[in-house]
């Protein structure tokens, strides 16, 4: 059952959906932070990418092995706590890793232990954020809310490199740790003036692998769901290439300047903050399937645009208008999953969910990163775009009867 308190024709942003956002952009800023400084410190001291692979195995398996627990946990009791007790148990661990910093012990296996100890708390937040945002927000409201914080988002991924960079530039890495456990706290403080309560289940008594199965059972016997299920583990894999290989892309064909490095990250991000603006002025999507399918085609010949342009600048403007639809699919997807989930199945559904995207991408790179090295990045780029606009098409026609 939905929660008592949220009321269809409540504004659309009341205090505890603006305490909320304010929260979690709070501590997402603070985690980018930390995860550009710690990704940047092992480049400067290593220069390996063993080691850069090995921060990414440990900065994403953890989540994905505890997740499908963060999504019964979230189903099971009060969201708000479980948000606060990940956000403070990332925080403590990070605060742990800056006070070992500056007591001089500064071992890599250190980083990468409290990479995997970060990971399995996102594994428990994650879920319980995305299934927390009905509680607060009417249904009406909830693609506008999140294309703001998409908007926000955008906005402080823009910020983060920067702070980062500024922090190790000027000052010991351990202070980039401190900022992530500073905004943690700000973030747990503020949650806690938000009233939520638990939601009630005909289940609850149910053990833990019950949970576990009933939620999977769910997501994969709803049609809706698991045809937004399957197209996220084809569409991110078929994103791998675009999101990994276009800065090797970019250095093969264009030259290895940094500054060009620079300019397709700003230009995406650029590019998503407006497409936030967007969903947060006009997004009222009435046909999702629709819209995601747009999406995905958009993405696929923008990639393949990206793979035949031969202009440096005409490249930099796909990469923008690329950009722009991620906020647009993010929201889409989840507002769409948020409206046709049952709430007490929600977190496990959100957790399935954060498997898929997070395991996907690491599968593909498999291939497509050795790929990369037989074949140019271009092909890879055209293949995949065609396919992903394919995937896109597909989605349509074996949804739209179905949503219907």
């Amino acid at each position: 059952m939905r929660n008592k308190a949220v009321k269809k024709g409540q504004p659309l942003f009341d205090k505890r959906i603006i305490l909320f956002l304010l929260s979690q952009n709070i501590s997402l800023f603070g985690s980018s932070v930390v995860a550009f400084a710690i990704m940047w410190y092992i480049t400067l001291e290593t220069s390996s990418g063993v080691w850069l692979m090995m921060s990414t195995i440990c900065s994403m398996v953890p989540q994905v092995v505890v997740s499908l627990w963060g999504g019964v946990w979230a189903d099971r009791y009060n969201r708000k706590y479980l948000i606060m007790l990940s956000d403070s148990f990332i925080a403590l661990a990070t605060l742990g890793l800056a006070i070992a910093f500056w007591a001089g012990f500064r071992r890599m296996e250190l980083l990468l232990a409290v990479s995997a100890v970060r990971s399995i708390g996102a594994g428990i937040q994650t879920p319980a954020v995305n299934a927390i945002y009905p509680q607060l927000v009417p249904k009406e409201n909830l693609t506008k809310v999140q294309g703001v914080n998409q908007t926000l988002n955008s906005l402080l991924m823009l910020l983060a490199p920067a702070a980062g960079g500024a922090l190790l530039a000027t000052m010991d890495i351990a202070w980039a740790f401190m900022v992530d456990v500073v905004t943690a706290a700000f973030a747990v403080l503020i949650i806690g003036f938000i009233k939520v309560e638990k939601v009630e289940r005909m289940d609850a008594h149910e053990s833990i692998f019950t949970d576990l199965k009933q939620g999977i059972y769910y997501a994969f016997q709803h049609p809706l769901l698991r045809g937004i299920i399957i197209c996220y583990a084809f569409s991110f894999f078929l994103i791998t290439p675009a999101a990994v290989l276009t800065p090797l892309q970019v250095e093969r064909s264009f030259g290895g300047d940094v500054w060009r490095l620079s300019a397709i990250e700003i230009v995406w991000t650029i590019g998503t903050l407006i497409g936030g603006v967007f969903v947060s002025l006009h997004g009222d999507f009435k046909d999702k399937i629709k819209t995601i399918a747009i999406c995905l085609v958009a993405f696929g010949i923008s990639f393949v645009l990206l793979g035949i342009t031969g202009n440096f600048i005409l490249y930099l403007i796909i990469m923008a208008c690329s950009g722009f639809f991620v906020p647009i699919i993010s929201t889409a997807e989840t507002v769409f999953i948020q409206e046709i989930t049952d709430p007490s199945v929600l977190g496990r559904v959100f957790s399935i969910v954060q498997i898929i995207t997070a395991s996907s991408m690491p599968v593909a790179i498999l291939i497509f990163g050795p790929l990369a090295d037989v074949i140019s990045v271009e092909t890879i780029l055209i293949l995949s775009g065609a396919l992903l606009a394919l995937v896109g098409i597909i989605y349509q026609r074996s949804n739209k009867a179905v949503g219907q």
